[in-house]
C-alpha cells in the first residue's frame, strides 16, 4: 500500500521505518529541511521506561496549585483564555485518581518496555549510532517526603517487569560519582540498569537517511495545511510545496504524528484528540570538568529534570532537560526558566559544565491528561494516529512505530496497550468526535 506519514520527528521516522519493513511505499512529509528538526531536536536524551509515573497521580492537584504564581515551577498552568486548555485541565484532574493512575502507568511500562526493547534489535539490525549510552538511569531524591512517594509507584513498576530498584543514597554514590557533593542531601534514590540515553536527534537523522536508502520518500520543506475527508476516509491531503505552490498528495493509508499540532488537523474532521502543548525546555552544556561530570543519566524527580551525557565527534556535552509549561503554542524562551534550570545544574554538580557557553532550547511537548499516547486507528479507515507521547516520545518511539505499522498492515501488534480503535483484542479507545 501506499502510505504517507505525517511528520518527520522520531514518531513519524519510526513509523515510516516499519512501516518500509513490512512492503508499504512510504512518504514522509513534513514543514522543517530536516527530520527531527522540532521536539525531537534537544530532549532529555532518556530512554527511560523508569519515568513511568504520569504528571496526573493523587499528589499533582495540590502541587499544580501551589505552583501557579512560581515562574520557574516544575510544571506550570499558565491559564489562558482557551478551552483547549481548561478542557485539557479538567481531563487532568479526572486522571489523578488512584485507579487511573494505576492503569496509566500500566500502560506506560508495557509500551516502554516494549519500545526499548525494539530499539535495542534496531540498533543490532542496522548498526545506527547516536551517542548511545547503556549504563542504566538513576533517579535521585533530595526530599524525603518525594522519595517516599516514590516507592508506591516504583513496586508498581517492578510488578510489570520494570527492574526499577530502590537504593540508599551510598549505593546511588557508588553507581554516579558525581552525585557525591550533594550525598548529605541525598534521601535515597531508585535504579533502572535496563534504561539507557542517547542523541534522539541524530537518532532520527540516522533513521530518515537508512530510510531514505531503503526507498522511503522524504517530502521536506512541505507545510501541511490539510486533511479532506470524503465518505469517511481521508482523500487527500493539502500542502504547501517549498515553493509556495499548492499541492495535492494522496495514498491509501495516512499516519498522523505531527506531535502538538495533531488535534488542529483533526478539528475539522470531527476528531478532538485530547493533546495539549507542554513546553519543556532543555539546555546543552560543554563539559568543563570531566572528573565532575555524571556518567549515568539521572533523573531529578522533585525538579522534573532528566541529564544525559551526551559524547559525539563534536564534543563531550551535558543536556539537562524538563520542567513543563502549559502556553498554549508560544514557544518563547523564559529566561527565568532557562536560569532556574542552570541554576539546579550548578548546585547538584557545581563546575561540571561550561555555564558560560549554555545553548537554551525549548518544543512543544504533545501531552495528553493521561500522559498515555495515542497509537492505532480512527473512525476513519484509512487514517492512523502515532502521536500525544508527552515527555516519552523518545522512550516510546520504536515500540509506537513498530505497533502502528503492525496494525495499519491489519497485524497484531506484539505489546498490550491500550490502542485507538480497532479490533477488540487491542483494548482499543477510539478518539470521539
Amino acid at each position: 500500500m501506499r502510505v504517507i506519514v505525517l511528520g518527520a520527528g522520531l514518531l513519524g521516522v519510526t513509523s515510516a521505518y516499519f512501516l518500509n519493513q513490512l512492503g508499504h511505499e512510504v512518504t514522509v512529509v513534513d514543514r522543517q529541511l530536516q527530520a527531527g528538526a522540532e521536539t525531537s531536536f534537544a530532549n532529555g536524551g532518556q530512554i527511560s521506561v523508569s519515568h513511568a509515573e504520569p504528571w496526573a497521580n493523587p499528589s499533582a492537584p495540590f502541587k499544580v496549585l501551589k505552583w501557579l504564581a512560581q515562574e520557574d515551577a516544575p510544571l506550570l498552568f499558565r491559564l489562558r483564555a482557551d478551552l483547549r486548555q481548561w478542557l485539557w485541565g479538567l481531563q487532568f484532574l479526572r486522571e489523578c485518581t488512584p485507579a487511573r493512575t494505576r492503569h496509566n502507568i500500566e500502560q506506560i511500562v508495557r509500551l516502554g518496555t516494549y519500545s526499548r526493547d525494539t530499539l535495542q534489535q534496531l540498533r543490532a539490525d542496522t548498526g545506527i549510532q547516536y551517542a548511545q549510552r547503556t549504563q542504566g538511569i538513576l533517579h535521585f531524591y533530595t526530599n524525603a517526603r518525594e522519595f517516599e512517594g516514590a516507592v508506591g509507584p516504583t513496586q508498581l513498576m517492578q510488578s510489570l517487569g520494570c527492574d526499577r530498584r530502590i537504593i540508599s543514597a551510598d549505593e546511588a554514590v557508588k553507581l554516579e560519582p558525581a552525585l557525591r557533593h550533594i550525598r548529605p542531601q541525598l534521601a535515597g534514590a531508585t535504579f533502572t540498569a535496563e534504561d539507557e540515553s542517547g542523541d534522539a536527534n541524530r537518532f532520527t537523522r540516522e533513521l530518515a537517511a537508512l530510510c531514505e536508502a531503503r526507498g522511503v520518500k522524504f517530502l521536506m520543506g512541505h507545510h501541511i495545511t490539510a486533511l479532506r475527508e470524503v465518505g469517511g476516509d481521508i482523500d487527500h491531503v493539502e500542502v504547501t510545496s517549498p515553493s509556495g505552490s499548492f499541492e495535492r498528495l494522496r495514498a491509501d493509508r495516512y499516519v498522523l504524528a505531527l506531535g502538538s499540532f495533531s488535534p488542529l488537523l483533526t478539528q475539522s474532521l470531527g476528531l478532538r484528540l485530547p493533546i495539549y502543548p507542554a513546553k519543556g525546555y532543555s539546555v546543552t552544556l560543554p563539559v568543563k570538568d570531566a572528573s565532575l561530570a555524571h556518567q549515568t543519566s539521572l533523573t531529578d524527580d522533585e525538579f522534573k529534570l532528566v541529564f544525559s551525557r551526551l559524547t559525539t565527534p563534536e564534543g563531550d556535552h551535558l543536556r539537562i532537560a524538563g520542567t513543563a509549561e502549559l502556553n498554549g503554542y508560544n514557544r518563547d524562551l523564559n529566561p527565568v526558566r532557562c536560569q532556574a534550570i542552570v541554576r539546579r545544574v550548578e548546585q547538584l554538580f557545581p563546575g561540571a559544565g561550561d555555564t558560560s557557553q549554555a545553548r537554551f532550547w525549548t518544543g512543544l511537548r504533545p501531552a495528553t491528561p493521561s500522559n498515555v499516547p495515542l497509537i492505532g486507528a480512527t473512525r476513519l479507515s484509512n487514517l492512523f494516529l502515532n502521536t500525544g507521547h508527552g515527555t516519552l516520545g523518545w522512550t516510546h518511539a520504536c515500540g509506537s512505530g513498530k505497533s502502528v505499522a503492525r496494525i495499519l498492515s491489519g497485524l497484531q501488534p506484539e505489546v498490550d496497550f491500550a490502542f485507538q480503535g480497532g479490533q477488540a483484542a487491542w483494548s482499543g479507545r477510539l478518539a470521539t468526535s
